[in-house]
């Protein structure tokens, strides 16, 4: 198994060992900092070091449950057991956390089933089971600005697969189900105590405080389905 470095999403270089080249050519670490896509999140990118080389590393994906990162074309790898130094593109990342974190407040504003999502690094989306556009969309973005400044502290918790089974209303996504297996499940809660605002599974990673996200506007909201809409989230400069 990998170990998840990225569970500290401030983490932004780290040593590890590579396990093994893939058929592709995808690097499989030891102990990975680089994320890999899931739950709309997408992988992370930056540079991996050893003595003698460096790759660029496009994006990291999943394979059989452990990090994959994937060089840019034409990269030279490392070989079996070689000792790396991974550095993340952390503006990048760093971004996908804000907007991440502000997706999970748009869904407090929002309070309707979660049909899909995507996140980049300055903007991300949600699809909503909404047969109705919102009526006062400023509002929202005033009600999600709110949510942003009181610079709520962001924490995980962990809980069995069999406590969520008990609490399904914890699942806000219809699309995407919290990964099984494991035996236990990470929630991201957002508030603490009587502040508590959300709370709801996610692999992703996330700012500390919702402070760190920033000024947001609501874009376009788009209709995709006779009951799903679509509403984009941007941050501000």
């Amino acid at each position: 198994m990998t170990d998840v470095l990225y569970r500290d999403a401030y983490l932004r270089e780290a040593t590890g060992c590579v396990d093994s080249i893939n058929e592709r050519g995808g690097i499989v670490l030891d102990a990975a900092v680089f994320y890999p896509t899931g739950g709309g999140q997408p992988g992370d990118s930056g540079l991996l070091r050893w003595e003698g080389g460096e790759a660029r590393i496009a994006t990291t994906v999943k394979d059989s449950g452990r990090p994959v990162l994937v060089p840019e074309e034409g990269a030279s790898l490392p070989t079996p057991g070689t000792e790396v130094q991974q550095v993340l593109d952390w503006g990048r990342r760093y971004g996908h956390m804000r907007v991440h974190t502000a997706l999970h407040l748009l869904s407090v504003v929002i309070p309707l089933p979660v049909t899909g999502g995507s996140i980049s690094a300055d903007r991300g989306r949600l699809d909503f089971d909404m047969a109705d556009p919102p009526e006062d969309k400023e509002a929202l973005a005033d009600e999600l600005n709110a949510l942003v400044t009181r610079d709520l502290e962001v924490s995980e918790d962990w809980i069995t697969e069999e406590d969520l089974d008990a609490n399904p209303g914890l699942v806000k996504t219809m699309s995407v189900q919290p990964p099984r297996g494991a035996g236990r499940i990470r929630l991201v809660r957002i508030g603490i105590g009587d502040e508590q605002v959300d709370l709801q599974p996610c692999g992703g990673t996330h700012v500390a405080r919702t402070g760190e996200i920033g000024p947001v506007r609501l874009g376009k909201v788009e209709k995709k389905g006779a009951r799903n809409r679509r509403v984009y989230l941007h941050l501000e400069p």
